[in-house]
């Protein structure tokens, strides 16, 4: 139909879809800016104005007039949990954004009374006590009013976990349950759990425990996995790269996301690492693998990228900054077994590294290959994290042809980092200006699902404002990046780490058709604003994945959230703020509201207007 005096016509080679009037930041140093955009064949065509892409539009042309807003390149984020994250992601409630305590917990009772026997209420990671206004964790008597019969598993970072009573039993942790190893039961005077459990420092404790719980069958695993990448497309992401992790086993895990992509159901195009989870079997692991496949088998939508982010259990450095950091014995040998594998048959890596002591015993082994010869050899690898990475050491890194990845993890754990380390610490934590004056391949990406949020806006303004979601400074403006390499960060940079470089990131002609119209411009919009930041719609490979607002209706329909208790169906994932009202006073505004309405409610139990423990207040304005 025309649009804007944009009129159809017979053209032999029509465009499936065209952006218009539009402000468009297309990434591409030769042509910054453009107006419109014209696709075909998951491809863009044309990058110009409304004259440019006329040409190209006929009958069955679909023309989505941006009105006016920013485009910008899909998002890339470098470091996401999204095949773990896609398998569990309806069974979780998603405390994101959430900005009282007092919510979190009306929102957990309320999933507790409709919750079936057998399941749990799991919280799992992308919050932090410090982003709530009463600056809290709940405690274990709240857990067991809110839900009394239903187990309730709360992670809270990699730092503890708190269940209650019927978690516990769920669990089978009595008076008799041994603390495991780098993990601790906190007991009462009695010796009974008393439902914290502590990482101390290691978080394999939280991870066992919540692989107690009940999972999905394998087609309401799909199903769960098609509504995680369409929460991710909520937020412009067209790309991730899947850094495994505990508890990921390949291939069998992996199997939902290799269905989905045969079946062209998947709306993220994803690169995925692989993990060895049985510490003394590692080498043993890879070496099956690479007789399995081959680096970079797959497609544009879902290729292998290398290993890791472990190749060792012995040499991962766990990032519980509310603990010390720990000591490691002496990994060297059997680590440098791993990467001598890994060259020697082609594959790259990527290593979690946070603190500079480890990065420096890493480099030492690549220092040792590289002597005879043997690394990198054309491989790419990284480090990830790298929070005290020493100038010293990115000399090393930059010297062996390495990359970095960071992530907004101080935007969670921030305020435990500078109470361990100081303020002189957190200042450089990650050093983003020293990375980026050495020339590295910088990309960023959130560490998502269960410690961070998987919505990349927060870590776009973390990047940018050196703020947690507290709204505590820790990086001054000397280490803090401006907001075009901030979201270089989170396109282009994120297909050097794939090798894809050549063909995503940017919108230019012959690259994927991966962009996004989003809800306020990046560039403009005051900087506490910029974490408030959605798509309103999101296109992966010229197909519209995700559609709001003026433009509902127009993404591939899903089928409906499964099972039909499920905290997603009834909460949704990240919980959007009101616009308008940053951090700390949004938080405490909301606050107050929810205890007068709590006020009220009690108020009304009294008089027998509504029954004791009802799961919602019978009058919609008090929800």
């Amino acid at each position: 139909m025309p649009v804007g005096g944009l009129v159809p016509q017979a053209v032999d080679d029509p465009a499936e879809l065209v952006v218009r009037n539009a402000k468009i930041h297309t990434g591409d140093p030769n042509r910054p800016h453009a107006g419109a955009i014209a696709v075909r064949d998951g491809v863009v065509t044309v990058v110009g104005d409304d004259k440019d892409v006329a040409p190209y539009i006929g009958p069955a042309t679909k023309v989505v007039d941006a009105l006016g807003r920013r485009v910008v390149p899909g998002l890339n984020d470098a470091h996401l949990h999204v095949i773990r994250g896609g398998l569990n992601y309806v069974l979780e409630l998603r405390w994101d954004g959430v900005p009282t305590l007092r919510q979190g917990l009306a929102m957990l009772r309320e999933q507790a009374a409709r919750t079936p026997k057998g399941q749990w209420v799991r919280v799992v990671g992308g919050w932090s006590a410090e982003q709530f206004a009463e600056r809290r964790l709940p405690t274990v008597a709240e857990l067991n009013a809110a839900a009394p019969d239903t187990p309730v598993f709360v992670l809270h970072l990699y730092q503890s976990a708190v269940l209650n009573r019927a978690a516990l039993k769920a669990a089978g942790f009595d008076k008799d349950t041994p603390d495991p190893r780098g993990g601790q039961i906190v007991r009462g005077r009695d010796g009974e759990p008393t439902g914290m459990l502590l990482a101390a420092p290691s978080a394999l404790i939280l991870y066992s425990t919540l692989a107690k719980a009940p999972v999905l069958d394998e087609a309401h695993r799909k199903s769960s996995t098609r509504h995680f990448l369409r929460e991710l497309n909520r937020f412009g992401l067209t790309s991730a790269i899947d850094a495994a992790g505990g508890f990921q086993n390949f291939p069998e895990n992996y199997s939902t996301v290799v269905e989905l992509a045969a079946a062209g159901e998947l709306s993220l195009r994803i690169a995925y690492h692989l993990f060895p989870q049985t510490a003394g079997q590692e080498v043993a692991d890879l070496t099956r693998w690479i007789e399995m496949a081959d680096y970079g088998d797959g497609d544009e939508w879902l290729r292998l990228n290398g290993a890791g982010e472990n190749l060792t259990w012995a040499a991962a450095d766990f990032e519980n900054f509310s603990q010390p950091r720990p000591e490691h014995d002496d990994y060297e040998p059997e680590f440098e077994k791993a990467v001598r594998l890994l060259m020697e048959n082609g594959w790259g890596f990527r290593l979690h590294a946070t603190y500079d002591e480890t990065i420096r015993r890493d480099l030492a082994v690549f220092e040792k290959l590289a002597a005879e010869g043997l690394f990198p050899a054309g491989n790419r690898w990284l480090f990830d994290h790298a929070e005290t990475v020493s100038a010293e050491s990115l000399d090393r890194v930059a010297a062996l042809g390495g990359a970095m990845s960071v992530q907004n993890r101080l935007s969670f754990q921030g305020e435990a980092f500078l109470r361990r380390y100081g303020p002189g610490a957190a200042a450089d934590a990650p050093p983003l200006r020293e990375m980026l004056d050495r020339g590295l391949t910088m990309a960023a990406g959130t560490d998502a699902t269960r410690v961070s949020s998987y919505n990349p806006w927060v870590a776009l303004h973390w990047l940018i404002s050196g703020r947690t979601v507290g709204d505590l400074v820790l990086r001054p403006p000397s280490n803090r990046v401006d907001r075009q390499t901030a979201l270089r960060m989170f396109t282009r940079a994120g297909a050097e780490l794939t090798g894809e470089e050549g063909v995503k990131g940017i919108l230019r002609p012959g690259f994927f058709a991966d962009l996004a119209i989003l809800s306020d411009d990046y560039f403009t919009v005051p900087e506490p604003e910029i974490a408030h930041i959605e798509s309103l719609l999101t296109v992966t490979g010229g197909r519209i994945v995700y559609a709001a607002g003026e433009y509902e209706g127009l993404d591939e329909e899903l089928p409906a959230i499964a099972p039909d208790w499920s905290p997603v169906a009834h909460f949704g994932g990240y919980q959007a703020a009101p616009r308008g009202v940053a951090g700390v006073r949004q938080a405490a505004a909301l606050g107050e509201a929810v205890a007068e309405s709590e006020l009220h409610r009690a108020w009304r139990v009294r008089r027998g207007l509504i029954p004791d423990g009802a799961a919602t207040p019978s009058d919609p304005c008090f929800l």
